[in-house]
C-alpha cells in the first residue's frame, strides 16, 4: 500500500504579505501580558488547500481504490451529498440554491476554472451553474505563471468552486480574484478587503467563502487588524454571510516564517472575527447502510497521510487573542471563557476522507487529484448557506446567532460531534512538541463548534420557516 503524501502547499508555501497597520498593543479580549512583538511588520495569508495521494489520475479514483492503495477514503460529490442527506443533484428538489450567489475569494484565481468545472460537472453529472464568472475589482491580475504562488492559489480556487457547486448546483458562482503579490508588503489582505467591499456594495453575492488565514499572533496588534474588518462590518449591515476556514494545523498554526509552528494554542483570522462564521473540519467514519458518523478531523499521527509523523494535520480551533466572547456565545462561556471561540460549525475536511477535484492549470496536478482541509469545508458550507438563502428567498446575513440558538435547543439539523480532538504534535528545534488542543463534547466545543449539519432539516431551520413552525423544540 502506498502512502498518501500531503502536498507542501498545505502549509502555505505560497505566502502573500499584507500591509502593516498601527502600533502594537492588546486588542479587545487579549489576555494581560499577551501583547505582540512590535517587529511584526508583515502578515502572511495562506491558501489552506491540501492535496494528498500520488500523481494525478486521468479518471476520478473510487473509494475502494483509495482505501486499497493509500489507506484513506476518497469521496465524490454524490457520496458527499448523501453524507449530509442532500438528494441526488439531478433529482427534482428545491435544494439547488437557485437564485443565490456564492462568491469565492482567492488571490490570482485560476485561468482554467471554467473548463475545469465543466469537466467536473460532466464526469459527475452535475448541471452547469446558471452563471460562473470571475471579476478582479481590486486590480488587474498578473499573467499566470506555473511557478511561484499561483498554482497553489489556482488549486485553492478550483476546490472552492467545484465543492461549493457540488453542494448547491443551482447557485451562481462568482470568483473574486485579487492581484496579491508576496513581494509587495502593502498588498494581500487589503486587496482582499477592497474586493469584498466591492462585491457587497454592488450586491453581487449572498454568501462569501474564504479559504485562507493568518495566525493572529503575526499581527502587531488589534490596531493593525482593525482596518481589515471593514468588509465584514459592511457585510453584517448589508445581510451578506461571510465564512472562513478555521485552519488545518489543529490547536497550533504557522509562525510568520511559514515553516515553523507556535508551541502553544493559537488561532487565526479572519475565522476568529465575530462577524465571520468559522468553519472547522470533521472526518467521516463510514457506518452500516451508508451512514456516516462525523468526528473531529485529526490525522496528525496517520502514517497514510502525514509525513513526517507526527505532523499537524487537524481542524483548527481555539480562543481568540483579539476578540472578546460575542453575545451569541454567552451560553457557552464555560467553554470559551471571555474570548471568541472558534470554530462555529464544521464540515468534511479530513485528509483521511478526501474529495476528488479536477484541475488543468499550469504547475498543478494536471487531472484528477485528492484534496482536503478546511478549505474544502468552507465552500461546502457556503453551498449549504446558499441552499438556505434560496429557501428563504433572501440573503441571511450573519448566521452565527441562529447557529447557537439551534444548537441550544437541539434542533435536528445540528449534528453534535462528540468524538475526537485537535491536539497536534511535531518535531521542531530538535525536540518533540505537543500542543494540547480541545476535545469534542456534547454541545459547543473548540474542536468542532456546534457540530455539523443534517441538511434535511438544517436548510429549513437556517432559513427560518421550518424551525419556527415546528412544535417541538420551540
Amino acid at each position: 500500500m502506498r502512502k498518501a503524501i500531503v502536498s507542501a502547499c498545505a502549509i502555505g508555501a505560497a505566502a502573500i504579505a499584507a500591509a502593516a497597520g498601527s502600533a502594537p498593543g492588546a486588542g479587545p479580549g487579549r489576555p494581560a501580558g499577551a501583547a505582540l512583538s512590535a517587529s511584526a511588520a508583515r502578515v502572511t495569508v495562506r491558501p489552506g488547500v491540501v492535496r494528498v495521494g500520488g500523481p494525478s489520475s486521468p479518471d476520478p479514483l473510487s473509494t475502494a481504490y483509495c482505501e486499497r492503495t493509500y489507506g484513506i477514503a476518497c469521496y465524490q460529490p454524490a457520496q458527499l451529498r448523501a453524507a449530509y442527506h442532500l438528494p441526488p443533484a439531478g433529482a427534482a428538489s428545491p435544494a439547488t440554491g437557485k437564485g443565490a450567489t456564492i462568491a469565492v475569494v482567492d488571490p490570482y484565481g485560476s485561468p482554467t476554472i471554467a473548463r475545469d468545472l465543466a469537466t467536473f460537472d460532466r464526469r459527475f453529472r452535475l448541471p452547469a451553474p446558471p452563471s460562473l464568472r470571475a471579476i478582479a475589482p481590486a486590480g488587474r491580475i498578473p499573467e499566470y505563471r506555473p511557478d511561484g504562488p499561483m498554482p497553489s492559489w489556482a488549486q485553492e480556487t478550483t476546490l472552492d468552486v467545484e465543492y461549493a457547486h457540488a453542494i448547491a448546483p443551482g447557485a451562481n458562482i462568482l470568483v473574486v480574484e485579487t492581484p496579491a503579490s508576496e513581494t509587495e508588503g502593502v498588498k494581500g489582505f487589503p486587496q482582499i478587503v477592497a474586493a469584498e467591499k466591492y462585491v457587497i456594495r454592488h450586491h453581487l453575492a449572498d454568501v462569501i467563502s474564504q479559504s485562507f488565514d493568518a495566525t493572529e499572533e503575526t499581527f502587531t496588534g488589534y490596531g493593525q487588524l482593525a482596518p481589515l474588518r471593514s468588509a465584514y462590518e459592511l457585510a453584517a449591515r448589508d445581510h451578506v454571510t461571510v465564512l472562513a476556514s478555521s485552519g488545518d494545523n489543529g490547536a497550533t498554526d504557522m509562525r510568520r516564517d511559514g515553516t515553523t509552528y507556535y508551541t502553544r494554542p493559537v488561532t487565526s483570522w479572519p475565522d476568529s472575527d465575530p462577524l465571520v462564521t468559522a468553519v472547522g473540519g470533521t472526518g467521516f467514519v463510514p457506518g452500516a447502510h451508508d451512514a456516516y458518523s462525523p468526528a473531529v478531523w485529526n490525522d496528525t499521527y496517520d502514517k497514510n497521510v502525514a509525513s513526517p509523523v507526527p505532523s499537524p494535520s487537524a481542524a483548527g480551533g481555539g480562543r481568540s487573542e483579539f476578540f472578546p466572547r460575542p453575545r451569541y456565545q454567552d451560553n457557552d462561556a464555560a467553554v470559551t471563557g471571555n474570548a471568541r471561540g472558534v470554530p462555529d460549525i464544521s464540515m468534511n475536511a479530513a485528509c483521511s476522507s478526501v474529495v476528488t477535484v479536477y484541475g488543468s492549470y499550469g504547475g498543478g496536478p494536471g487531472g484528477w487529484s485528492l484534496n482536503c482541509g478546511t478549505s474544502e469545508a468552507a465552500p461546502e458550507f457556503a453551498g449549504i448557506v446558499a441552499l438556505a438563502d434560496a429557501r428563504a428567498g433572501h440573503p441571511l446575513g450573519l448566521i452565527n446567532p441562529v447557529l447557537y440558538m439551534l444548537s441550544s435547543v437541539r434542533a435536528p439539523g445540528i449534528v453534535d460531534v462528540t468524538k475526537g480532538n485537535n491536539t497536534v504534535a511535531f518535531d521542531q528545534g530538535g525536540k518533540r512538541v505537543t500542543v494540547r488542543g480541545f476535545t469534542a463534547r456534547p454541545g459547543y466545543d473548540l474542536a468542532s463548534g456546534v457540530g455539523t449539519v443534517d441538511a434535511r432539516y438544517f436548510i429549513g431551520e437556517l432559513a427560518g420557516g421550518d424551525f419556527l413552525n415546528r412544535d417541538a423544540g420551540g
